[in-house]
């Protein structure tokens, strides 16, 4: 083949243009991976919201836990006070049997704790 004589300032002009062509190009793609990116960076702010609205969710079901938890204690404590005055009162053979009773009360296993959990979970609202 036969080459075309280059004229001064050509291949300059030729290489000017073949520089912006692949500016150009450069361009486009960091504009692509900047969509791209912005577009992951709202996916992960948008989880961010979601997992942080589930923290609080379960923060709040942690305290609310916790608050029934405490009142529970109390109110086996209060009737632990009850029943401790009222046995001296009630006939020996009496007595034996409730304080047995009471015995049998505290030895909750965790498998009476998961029956009640069950069964609590279908007649909950």
């Amino acid at each position: 083949t036969q080459r075309v004589p280059i004229q001064p300032g050509q291949s300059f002009k030729f290489t000017v243009l073949e520089t912006l062509d692949r500016i150009k190009e450069e361009f486009q793609f960091l504009q692509a991976q900047y969509h791209s990116l912005k577009l992951e960076c709202e996916k992960l702010a948008s989880e961010k919201t979601e997992m942080q609205r589930h923290y609080i969710m379960y923060y709040e079901m942690s305290y609310g836990l916790n608050i029934e938890m405490h009142k529970q204690a109390e109110i086996v404590k209060r009737l632990s006070a009850i029943c401790a005055q009222i046995i001296p009162f009630l006939s020996q053979e009496h007595q034996q049997q409730v304080v047995q009773a009471v015995e049998r009360a505290k030895q909750v296993t965790m498998a009476e704790l998961n029956g009640i959990i069950g069964v609590s979970h279908l007649y909950s609202p």
